[in-house]
């Protein structure tokens, strides 16, 4: 049995047997290969789910690198040289309410005195008005306020864009990783127990922290889907509301794995049955009453 087979013993009281078809755990794609965590390693398990938030935020920042940065750069060279922000009000020469800079998925208007129609073209409207500012969509809008002073004209953002444009970059990737391992912790903890019931009753061997393990490979598949899901958003090949649904489906997609994956593993009696004959496996010959050491 290789180190990766192997995994704490405290739900059966002994070491769990070999299973060739577990042998290998690498891939979270299947109820198989989900169930092979139980008894994998827990580095293995977390060399796994690196690779998969890898993919989630290269799928993230892909989607800023093309779908949204181009509308930002665009919007900033299309303010006027002269503007700010004082006292959190926004002055401005612009006096235009059309969109600065727009594509499909992103919208960016200066409208002082927030009456010029709202731009339907894109998924998200970023609307600066005189006292706040908006982030829109279809089911409404969120307004906040402006920071006390801040600069607001072309020359000043756009080299702030150059300066931090990398560094916004880089760092919602590392927020993507982050964020997708502590919810990983967070959620594994809560549905461990339920996945340890869930096989004691189908009468399956999963110790308490092959659970643990299981719940959180079941993770991954969604996480998986949800990045394709961001990445046929950016491509345009699904719109918003899909793209909703792929969010929506990756819940649903880890609760299947939770419960399908235990039907995976061998079952608990015969590993009873094996514990309980002496000619049933060589590492327990020394309870067999013909066996002689020396042999």
């Amino acid at each position: 049995m290789s180190s990766d087979d192997s995994s704490s013993s405290s739900g059966l009281g002994e070491a769990e047997p070999k299973d060739p078809a577990l042998a290998a755990a690498w891939q979270p794609l299947t109820p198989r290969g989900v169930a092979a965590f139980s008894r994998a390693r827990i580095g293995r398990l977390l060399l796994v789910q690196l690779i998969v938030a890898l993919l989630v935020a290269s799928g993230v920042m892909w989607f800023l690198a093309t779908a949204w940065f181009p509308v930002i750069r665009e919007a900033i060279r299309q303010l006027p040289d002269t503007g700010f922000i004082q006292d959190r009000q926004l002055s401005s020469p612009h006096a235009s309410s059309a969109p600065l800079a727009e594509n499909r998925f992103l919208s960016v208007v200066v409208d002082l005195g927030a009456t010029g129609p709202p731009s339907r073209a894109a998924d998200l409207r970023v609307e600066f008005h005189r006292d706040n500012f908006a982030l829109c969509s279809s089911p409404g809008c969120l307004t906040l306020k402006y920071p006390p002073t801040a600069p607001f004209n072309r020359p000043e953002l756009e080299s702030g864009w150059a300066a931090w444009q990398l560094t916004i970059y880089v760092a919602t990737g590392i927020a993507t990783i982050l964020w997708l391992f502590a919810s990983w912790l967070v959620l594994a903890t809560l549905y461990w127990p339920v996945a340890r019931f869930y096989a004691f009753f189908k009468d399956r061997q999963l110790t308490s922290s092959g659970s643990w393990k299981l719940a959180a490979a079941a993770l991954l598949p969604g996480a998986l889907l949800t990045a394709a899901g961001i990445v046929l958003y950016g491509l345009g090949t699904i719109d918003l509301v899909r793209f909703l649904l792929f969010w929506a489906l990756h819940w649903i997609i880890g609760w299947i794995y939770l419960f399908v994956s235990p039907l995976c593993l061998p079952r608990a009696a015969d590993a009873a049955r094996t514990k309980a004959n002496p000619f049933g496996a060589p590492e327990r010959a020394e309870a067999n009453p013909f066996f002689k050491k020396g042999r």
